[in-house]
């Protein structure tokens, strides 16, 4: 029943898809960066209200008292990736329009690819480690300064449930170098969608938001360790039975 539902529902995305990624495109010469923001997350409410009636995926959020008030107050979103599924609820959630930090080898997928591409987000080109962090400072300030909150993946790629990938320092290098908090994010979306497949399994996806935390007189790398101390350490509390209890897998200690 599981394999029917997510096939239904890889079917819901991709029909749906079309005429939202068409329509950023057309508009895109005309409208407003904002405008084009609007339609592409209306599709992500319909991915996920797919996900919720057709695969009966819920989700929960914790901490929304921790994210900043204000138009124009800035963040930097870091959040635990084990699934697609974050990828696509975090824009529908947040009370800000968010700017992803992806890889430009995403623009090349159908329609999907093409829309992002028309948003004002960072795309970058990762063999060129100076130049795309250079690209992601420049971007982030001006992205930052119009009330967007920048969102990255510290891990890179998606883990599998109960581990921890390799954090890397760019999220945090980013609010050191413009003076924005970072709000980690834990995220036990591998329960229901796991990394690299297209079941989906009906459950409660936990979201975890923290509290702030300062980057000013912060280097980037003892801001990261403070960051996935608190993620590492929030999933094995949202996600207890998927954590093997050895020094192994144990978090970093800030």
């Amino acid at each position: 029943m599981a394999l029917l539902r997510s096939i239904i529902h890889a079917v819901w995305m991709l029909l749906t898809v079309i005429p939202y990624a068409l329509a950023i495109v057309l508009l895109s010469p005309f409208a407003r960066p904002y405008t084009l923001y609007r339609i592409a997350r209306d599709w992500l409410r319909q991915v996920m209200v797919g996900l919720r009636v057709i695969c009966g995926v819920h989700w929960r959020v914790q901490g929304w008292d921790n994210l900043p008030l204000g138009e124009t107050s800035p963040a930097i979103l870091l959040v635990k990736h084990q699934s697609t599924l974050e990828t696509f609820l975090m824009p529908v959630l947040m009370p800000h329009p968010l700017a992803y930090v992806f890889k430009r080898e995403l623009l090349y997928i159908p329609f999907f690819g093409w829309a992002i591409g028309r948003l004002d987000m960072v795309h970058i080109d990762r063999s060129q480690r100076a130049q795309a962090f250079n690209k992601v400072v420049e971007q982030g300030k001006r992205l930052l300064a119009q009330g967007v909150w920048v969102i990255m993946f510290p891990e890179g790629t998606r883990i599998p449930r109960g581990q921890a990938g390799t954090y890397k320092s760019g999220g945090t290098r980013l609010a050191v170098a413009t003076g924005a908090p970072v709000i980690p994010i834990a995220v036990s979306s591998a329960r229901c969608w796991p990394r690299k497949s297209m079941i989906k399994h009906p459950g409660l996806v936990e979201v975890s938001i923290g509290k702030p935390i300062p980057s000013e007189g912060r280097s980037a790398d003892e801001l990261m360790r403070e960051v996935e101390a608190w993620i590492e350490g929030e999933m094995r509390r949202l996600d207890p039975d998927a954590y093997v209890r050895d020094s192994s897998q144990q978090p970093a200690q800030v």
